[in-house]
């Protein structure tokens, strides 16, 4: 039984400590959602949770590592615990190690790009859908993939094979959840400008978008007519952020 049962909407975002999972998070706040804030840095996730000015019983933070195999149902466990329904999940914790030829690539780094970027979002998305199934007014599951998927640069193999499983999933479940009235939608960052990016004097990183761009994105999706779901959102840089590229 839930503890706090809210009154208000409940959003549940991964790699909410920073970048793109705090920024999607504090919008989440302002728009009125209560949140399950889901990172491995209890610091951060407590930076989010003093912004977004949500007491704990609205702002529910797990500390969570989602390359464990146990960690998606433990995290979904405790936001029910908590909560006692979920209205919105934000898949967007993520993982990828500097840029590697897959020959040299680590066996630990390849099996935790797999587990972060593709096999916790599936099982996320599969007890979201599951519990929004049984609420009238259904739910909401936006994955954050990357532009990897579709550009597949060399050194990203893994990587961008990983997010391009999650737009092949997002497309999949979104034929499928509809009938249940959950709405599933894949969102395509360029160059953002985030710590995920390292430092690179051939990027610009004023022309790069920024955490608060994809943001927008998802309360685009989020706040779309029900009738609708935007399934597949691309969102690029106006500018090219590579200098060489001007």
């Amino acid at each position: 039984m839930a503890e706090q049962q809210s009154q208000l909407p409940v959003a549940l975002i991964t790699g909410a400590g920073r970048g793109i999972g705090r920024a999607v998070a504090l919008a989440l706040a302002h728009a009125g959602y209560a949140l399950c804030l889901a990172a491995r840095t209890s610091e951060q996730l407590a930076e989010t949770r003093t912004i977004s000015g949500l007491e704990p019983r609205l702002s529910l933070i797990v500390l969570i590592d989602l390359a464990q195999p146990e960690a998606p149902e433990n995290l979904f466990t405790a936001l029910m615990d908590h909560f006692g329904r979920l209205d919105v999940l934000i898949n967007n914790a993520g993982f990828a190690p500097p840029r590697t030829t897959l020959v040299k690539i680590s066996e630990e780094d390849q099996d935790r790009m797999v587990s972060v970027n593709l096999r916790a979002p599936i099982a996320l998305a599969r007890m979201a859908a599951a519990q929004m199934a049984q609420q009238p007014e259904g739910g909401i599951i936006i994955n954050i993939a990357s532009s990897s998927a579709r550009n597949a640069p060399s050194g990203e193999s893994i990587y961008a094979a990983t997010k391009a499983g999650l737009v092949a999933f997002t497309r999949s479940c979104a034929a499928e959840f509809r009938h249940y009235r959950v709405r599933t939608s894949v969102i395509l960052p360029g160059l953002t400008d985030t710590s995920f990016i390292p430092q690179n004097k051939r990027l610009e990183r004023t022309a790069m978008l920024q955490p608060a761009d994809i943001a927008a994105a998802v309360m685009g999706v989020v706040n779309s007519p029900r009738h609708m779901c935007p399934v597949e959102v691309v969102v690029e840089p106006a500018r090219d952020p590579m200098r060489s590229g001007r």
